[in-house]
């Protein structure tokens, strides 16, 4: 079995693969201060529950885009599984071009959606990332990787209001029932995530002008799914896209060579 990391600013999602198959998933806190032997115990914990040993696990992937994290679960790795982890980056293997001006910059999470991407839903594509960022990875008709654009995540830009305007309450979220908000939450509701609709439609309407009419839009992350209920401009939605991404590019990396 192939354990998959993918270690975000908010959460660190776990995937255990047979193969190319999703066995099982789960998501906890991304916690600076954890340690490898606090995150060592939850994990087996988890895994026993699913009926998993420790020496079941042939093989550990990691997808980090935090450098804090990335020693905590690679020394994880060693202790419980002794296993080195393979770490994504972008002088891998990742059976695409990486046609941005500095390759290393791109975040492992946006190689990783493009990877999967295009071996799941072909070229040209955009892929939605929502997250702590809102992230779009652009594919172009040759397959290559061409950049994107970053804004600012759903959650996160609420939680900038309240913190930069005192009376401004975090809110749960969820769309009120019209676009004009009767109260104040409703109205930051309205604002952030109607406005995240607006933007994503705007976006993808120029982006498909640049990348062609046919271009077909995947949504991945925690949102996707409660953002594609409001619009038509997604066609494929794929929450754990990612963990997919990870391991095609651990089997094109560490497959025995024939």
């Amino acid at each position: 079995m192939l354990l998959t990391i993918d270690i975000g600013n908010t959460h660190t999602v776990i995937g255990l693969f047979k193969g190319k198959e999703l066995l099982d998933h789960w998501r906890v806190s991304s916690n600076l201060a954890r340690t490898e032997d606090e995150v060592g115990p939850v994990l087996l914990f988890l895994f026993e529950k699913k009926g998993v040993n420790a020496d079941d696990i042939s093989g550990v992937c990691i997808s980090s885009v935090v450098p804090d994290l990335t020693p905590v679960f690679m020394l994880f790795s060693k202790k419980y599984f002794n296993i080195q982890p393979l770490i994504i980056h972008s002088k891998l293997n990742l059976g695409l071009k990486v046609k941005y001006r500095e390759p290393s910059s791109v975040g492992a999470d946006r190689l990783c959606n493009a990877v999967a991407g295009i071996e799941k839903y072909g070229k040209p594509l955009v892929i939605i990332d929502f997250g702590t960022a809102t992230t779009f990875d652009c594919i172009d008709a040759n397959g290559d990787y061409i950049g994107g654009l970053i804004a600012p995540g759903i959650d996160t830009s609420i939680k900038a209001l309240h913190l930069k305007a005192a009376k401004l309450p975090i809110v749960e979220l969820s769309f009120p029932k019209q676009l004009i908000g009767q109260t104040t939450e409703e109205s930051i509701q309205s604002g952030v995530l109607n406005g995240s609709i607006f933007m994503i439609e705007g976006v993808i309407k120029e982006l498909k002008k640049e990348l062609g009419n046919n271009t077909k839009v995947a949504a991945t992350g925690g949102l996707s799914k409660k953002i594609a209920k409001r619009t038509d401009i997604i066609d494929f939605i794929d929450p754990y896209l990612s963990l997919d991404g990870i391991v095609s590019i651990y089997n094109l990396n560490m497959s025995p060579k024939s």
